[in-house]
């Protein structure tokens, strides 16, 4: 059961809007590793914006993905791509639906 997930809305910087795509599709290799990871999603709104929502069943794994590749991927490229620092919003699911 999903119970815990993060938002994180991304800005790219100008002229690195499909550089930023390329990174979240990247991404996805990295997140099929980690076992508690059990939704994850780059999306994006329009031509600068972006974002990541992930699903977790628990705490711990919620905190083995923030310790791991996408989100030190993430972090080491932030000045790079993003208008502004990543924001980490730690979420509840109060209900949900996967295959």
């Amino acid at each position: 059961m999903v119970k815990f997930a993060l938002y994180v809305p991304l800005e790219a910087r100008p002229g690195k809007e499909e550089e930023v795509a390329a990174f979240l599709r990247a991404g996805l290799p990295l997140v099929n590793e980690e076992p508690g990871t059990v939704a994850w999603f780059g999306v994006r709104f329009g031509r600068t914006s972006f974002a990541i929502f992930d699903a977790f069943p628990d705490e711990d794994a919620r905190g083995a993905h923030l310790s791991g590749k996408v989100a030190a991927a993430l972090m080491a490229r932030a000045d790079e791509l993003f208008a502004a620092p990543p924001q980490i919003n730690k979420l509840d699911v109060v209900a949900a639906k996967l295959p």
